[in-house]
This record gives structure tokens, sequence and C-alpha cells, in this order.
């Protein structure tokens, strides 16, 4: 499972992106590939993301069972706190 969150990105990268995952909700997108075509579209993503920000979740073999990339300086950071991916809200 893989998840996109997007923030302030331009109409046409959403749109691209749902060739390949299904938007729940404006950028936010959801959808099952492999590491490979999640890759390429994540990189994809972050190349076309202009100001704007994202992040990615995907399964992984971590504890919380999940990992998390980020691009940008969206409304939420990830904070690694003794390996545990946390969110942090900054003020």
């Amino acid at each position: 499972m893989v998840i996109f969150i997007l923030e302030c990105v331009p109409s046409s990268l959403r749109g691209e992106l749902t060739r390949w995952m299904l938007e729940l909700k404006a950028g936010v997108f959801v959808g099952d590939m492999s590491a490979l075509v999640r890759d390429r579209l994540w990189e994809l993503a972050c190349s076309k993301m202009k100001s704007g920000s994202g992040m990615m979740a995907y399964s992984a073999d971590t504890e919380q069972g999940f990992a998390i990339r980020f691009w940008g300086m969206g409304s939420r950071l990830v904070e690694d706190f003794e390996g545990l991916a946390l969110i942090r809200i900054p003020n």
C-alpha cells in the first residue's frame, strides 16, 4: 500500500498520479504498486511539485510496518525518534 499526501501542487501533477493511484480527496492518493513504480512516481511528483510539498507513506519492513518520505515544507514534519517516525506540527 502506498499513500501520497500533496499540498499546493499543480493540478497537472494530480492528474498524472490518477493514472496509477486513486485520489480519495484533493491531494490524497492511495494505490498498490511495486517498489520500482512507487519510486518512479515519487521522483515524478518531486520534480513537478514546484513550491508545493508532499509526503509518501508505504509498507516497509520496519518496527512500525511503514516508512515515510517527504519533500518541501509542508504543514507537518516527520521526526525520527529512536527509529520511530513521528509527526510534528510546527508552531
